[in-house]
């Protein structure tokens, strides 16, 4: 996974998450001598301090393998296919299926669709083939111009929003493919933003959608799961839409009646 020695990928993540070695020694709780050590080569850290650096750092699992690979371990956390996640892929079921009639679905760290209840079927349905997929990347189905994007209302201000949280995953994660759908996404037209530039909501930015049934005004939520011990299940998170008015929850109610 990583030609890197273990001590520079401590060093590098220190330093991503903007950390003096003494912060990070008394919060692994070892010496700045010790981990002094580790990043120049001169020790090689155990499994078990291994997982307490990457814990303070908040190392993704997947990367945390790289860690133990350039330590000479074999790697401690699985990477299981999303069907085989056991009672893990049941409780995204069943948030997605309990969700409705509201649009909800399921993406890894790529944004990679994993999974979609009804509600959100119907938005991604007629999507032309070369963004259709498989795999169907969210994020490029909703502001590619063959995509959802002409439909979208304060199409301006969803797109900073979206590159706003792909530039933040960049730098938590460090996700192989972010960097270039940032870029892929930085360079789709985004329209321009209304005078004042103002929110239309009161208390967060909705995602305003025109569809079939109406003008749809919808607020959205993100559901990661606690402690995964699996490399996929802590790269997929679960969005979950909500109505930010009573027309739109009228609308949906409405549409999950349609066939």
């Amino acid at each position: 996974m990583t030609a890197e020695p273990v001590g520079a990928l401590v060093r590098r993540w220190r330093e991503r998450r903007r950390l003096s070695q003494l912060d990070l020694a008394i919060a692994a709780e070892l010496s700045t001598r010790h981990l002094s050590y580790i990043e120049t080569g001169r020790s090689t850290p155990s499994r078990t301090m291994i997982e307490r650096i990457c814990e303070e750092l908040e190392v993704p699992l997947r990367e945390r393998n790289a860690f133990h690979l350039a330590a000479g371990f074999a790697p401690p956390h699985p990477e299981r296919p999303v069907a085989d996640l056991g009672q893990a892929r049941e409780a995204i079921s069943a948030v997605l299926t309990g969700h409705e009639p509201n649009p909800a679905l399921a993406v890894n760290l790529r944004w990679e669709l994993l999974d979609a209840n009804r509600a959100m079927q119907r938005f991604l349905g007629d999507l032309p083939a070369h963004l259709a997929g498989p795999p169907l990347n969210v994020l490029r189905a909703t502001l590619h111009p063959d995509g959802l994007a002409p439909r979208i209302r304060n199409l301006a201000q969803w797109h900073r929003l979206v590159l706003r949280r792909v530039r933040r995953q960049l730098e938590r994660t460090a996700g192989a493919g972010l960097a270039e759908l940032y870029d892929e996404l930085a360079g789709y037209p985004a329209g321009r933003a209304p005078d004042g530039d103002q929110p239309e909501h009161d208390l967060v930015l909705p995602l305003r959608l025109a569809t079939p049934f109406g003008e749809l005004s919808l607020l959205y939520a993100t559901t990661v799961f606690g402690s995964p011990r699996d490399v996929t299940l802590d790269e997929v998170a679960v969005e979950t839409f909500f109505p930010a008015d009573p027309a739109t929850a009228k609308l949906l109610a409405e549409a999950a009646n349609h066939p």
